[in-house]
């Protein structure tokens, strides 16, 4: 028997920046799929709010316009026009407490006129500056208190600090307003089928669990690769760079969620302990161990995807001289029992020759004596990839005979891929966790502990790369797989990083 549907609990979702591209491009296609799916209730309701010149009329109106062009599937004009009526707008300053009054208003005139109960999920989409800001003004506006069983819910947009003392600075101060379980730090990375499997991949299958550990797995390879450059972001881009921008947020995830022990149950804090622990296990280098474990890159002129494409420093709002980093690469351990001597490898970075994002798990080799009659020289090793983007699935590569009277043997690829197996479901990667974030499950969503942890390991690499300026940047081709160094990070173990094409 299958469990009903369960419906995400009445309220009005109040985006703060929906005058921007996140809301137009993400968060208004997410929730009509969401419509689609029926998992959204008769009872909600849209606040936007942002210093645009737009008000409620003009704001339905850009968003029909929007729709058109960034809906990943089908919008009838039915969902559309109930949703339509459902959109509202206020303009104002996000650190101007009459803002605060507006929404304070307008929430209430839409819960009577909607019928819509006092439950309010607020999305900030707004700049890190805001975010601090924005707490304190729903606090002192009252609207962030919950009372006579309503719920009031905030969820962050990354980056969450750029340090770990601005990160642990801005969790003292949201929780001066709220809460840790109302508060719902995203990682979109999360919403994505593969990211969610992996749980349901290791806990859910008796045949990997028992293998997932020291005695059977050389080593863990975790890219997060883009074959496009920093684009109009440059300004964000070049006072933030690869490490701050995916390591400590997106990457880390990965890493936690592969590594983790078994939770007790799928509860919320249940497995965000378990991945807190997984964090607070990787060895925080020294200064003179981050010379050797993680290595960075910027990239020149180079030709990706036929075209030829222009230096990082060439590009729009970044310094004619900049030393940020477009490429990162670390060696991490994890000073645990299960992990204890396996390497986890990470690399990020942007213009590099492929784009995929990807955990890569690759097993010890077996042992050889049972070959050493035979024309087979060397044993292919057995390797796991969980792939996240573009595609989403699942691969294993293993050894077999290649028929004929002669003992050879040959890689085999087994592969999984969602669409293949369940259809394509349209998605955006934000569907998950909106929905989440409705009916309360932080499962999917970063804790204190764990973005204090992640910024813990960060901290050391940071605080070098900031005594000693690269230098030889440029020092990567756009369109290549990074720098020499990075190879170099593998090479001196013996290893070489998966070549994805």
């Amino acid at each position: 028997m299958e469990t009903p549907i369960r419906k995400a609990e009445p309220c009005v979702m109040v985006i703060f920046g929906a005058g921007g591209d996140l809301t137009k491009r993400k968060l208004i296609p997410a929730l009509c799929n969401l419509i689609t799916s029926k998992l959204l209730p008769e009872q909600f309701a849209v606040i936007g709010v942002g210093n645009n010149d737009l008000n409620t009329e003009t704001f339905r109106a850009q968003l029909s316009d929007d729709i058109k062009k960034f809906a990943s599937c089908p919008v009838t004009p039915e969902l559309w026009d109930w949703f339509r009526k459902r959109l509202y707008f206020i303009r104002g300053d996000f650190d101007n407490p009459a803002t605060y009054q507006l929404l304070k208003d307008q929430t209430a005139a839409v819960q009577k006129e909607l019928n819509v109960p006092a439950n309010h999920l607020y999305y900030l989409a707004v700049a890190p500056r805001f975010f601090g800001k924005v707490v304190q003004q729903l606090g002192a506006a009252g609207l962030a208190q919950e009372e006579n069983g309503h719920w009031r819910r905030v969820v962050i947009e990354k980056p969450f600090g750029r340090d770990l003392e601005s990160a642990k600075a801005l969790n003292a101060e949201i929780k001066k307003v709220l809460a840790e379980n109302q508060i719902y730090r995203i990682d979109h990375y999360l919403g994505k089928e593969t990211v969610q499997n992996i749980m349901i991949f290791r806990f859910g299958n008796g045949i990997f669990e028992p293998i997932w550990n020291r005695r059977y797995i050389d080593h863990v390879q975790i890219t997060a690769a883009e074959t496009v450059g920093v684009e109009l972001r440059g300004g964000y881009y070049d006072t933030a760079g690869a490490l701050r921008d995916m390591v400590p947020n997106h990457l880390f995830q990965l890493v936690s969620l592969t590594a983790m022990e078994p939770p007790i149950s799928f509860q919320a804090d249940a497995v965000r302990d378990e991945q807190a622990k997984a964090l607070h296990a990787i060895q925080v280098p020294t200064p003179e161990e981050v010379l050797t474990i993680a290595v960075r890159g910027q990239y020149g002129e180079g030709i990706v995807d036929g075209a030829r494409v222009a230096a990082y420093r060439a590009e729009p709002n970044v310094t004619p001289d900049s030393s940020t980093e477009t490429f990162a690469g670390l060696k991490l351990k994890i000073d645990n029992w299960r992990w204890a001597d396996v390497p986890f490898y990470l690399r990020t970075g942007k213009s590099l020759a492929a784009r995929a994002t990807e955990i890569a798990i690759q097993f010890k080799r077996a042992p050889f004596q049972l070959f050493r009659d035979t024309p087979v020289e060397a044993l292919e090793t057995n390797r796991l990839v969980l792939h996240i983007q573009p595609e989403e699935g699942l691969s294993l590569r293993f050894g077999a005979k290649v028929p004929g009277p002669i003992m050879h043997m040959g890689p085999v690829e087994m592969k999984f891929n969602y669409v293949d197996y369940f259809g394509r479901t349209p998605s955006t990667g934000y569907e998950r966790l909106i929905y989440d974030g409705m009916i309360g499950d932080a499962t999917l969503f970063q804790r204190a502990d764990m973005v204090e942890a992640g910024w813990s390991v960060i901290n050391p690499i940071l605080d070098v790369w900031k005594a000693l300026p690269p230098r030889a940047f440029p020092n990567y081709a756009a369109g290549s797989w990074g720098p020499k160094e990075a190879d170099d990070l593998l090479a001196r173990d013996g290893r070489h990083w998966r070549v994805i094409t």
